[in-house]
Order: C-alpha cells, then structure tokens, then sequence
C-alpha cells in the first residue's frame, strides 16, 4: 500500500514539476504573439481596403453626376439631350456599374438661398427675377463590399446627384 501511495506521490510530483517547467518557459512565446497580432492587422488591412474601395467608387459616383451636369452645360438648352447626358455620366470614369438613374430632368426653378424650387418656365420669381432653367442629372451605383460585414450590407447603393443652370 505504501509503495502505490509513493508511486502515486511521485507521479504528481512529476507532474507538477512538469507543469511549472512549461509554466515557466517562454520558447515560441514571440510565434504565438506573432500569430494573433498578425491575424488582427491582416483583417484590419482587409477592412481598411474594402472601405476605401467603396469610398472610391463612392467618389466615382459624385464625379460621374458632375461630368452629366457639365456636359448639359457645355451643350445649352436648346440641345438637351437625355441620351447624351446619360452617355457623359456612364463613361466619365472607369468604374463600372455606374447609371444616369433617375434620368436627367430639365425644370425651371427660382433660387432661394441654398434651396431651389420649381417655378413655371417664363414666369417671375418672388425676387424679381426670371426663372432659370436648370438640369438635374443623377448618378447611381451598387456596390457590393469584397468580404461580408456583420455590421454592414453585402451590397448598398451609391448614388449622386448635381443641379446646374444652364440658362
């Protein structure tokens, strides 16, 4: 009975020992650290790339609606073409996907400090001023994010829209 209680004592011992020596030991600590680390700032670069792609395609978008309403500019109000302006927006940029929706709209319109409301074509402002007439022209997106987000949508829509005066 002695004997197996010995035997049994000297295995814990041994096991204890055992334990205090990997307790203590700090080989392969810096791999360990190095993998977990490292996981975090890969996802972090991940996320951070996703982002600024979308930002991008978002700036896209903006610049696309921009270049429609320019080109109704450029061209007047004698010339207004649908068509054309839609054409200017799709091919302003290289990002694909990018649409004239909704369609570009010619209206007129009397300013009001930072707001705009539609008026009948010939008639006086509350000003004294004629109203202008103006182009809307709209630019949309979807855009689908690279890798899923549980706080984000798999896809959402961009969209853009920019109002000038053409006359």
């Amino acid at each position: 009975m002695q004997s197996r209680l010995a035997l049994i004592i000297s295995h814990a011992t041994r096991a204890q020992r055992t334990w205090r020596a990997l307790i203590g030991c700090v080989r392969g600590a810096a791999a360990i650290e190095f993998a977990v680390i490292g996981g975090v700032f890969s996802a972090m670069i991940v996320v951070s790339g996703d982002l600024g792609l979308a930002y991008y395609a978002n700036m896209q978008v903006q610049t696309s609606a921009q270049v429609g309403a320019q080109y109704a500019v450029n061209h007047g109000f004698s010339t207004f073409d649908t068509t054309a302006i839609s054409n200017a927006v799709v091919n302003a940029t290289s990002t694909t996907g990018i649409s004239a929706t909704p369609a570009p709209v010619q209206f007129c319109g009397c300013p009001s400090g930072t707001t705009l409301s539609t008026a009948v074509c010939g008639t006086t402002c509350a000003d004294g001023t004629g109203a202008g007439t103006y182009v809307r022209v709209s630019a949309s997106r979807t855009h689908t994010v690279v890798v899923p987000y549980p706080w984000l949508p798999a896809s959402y829509a961009q969209s853009a829209t920019s109002t000038v005066r053409i006359k």
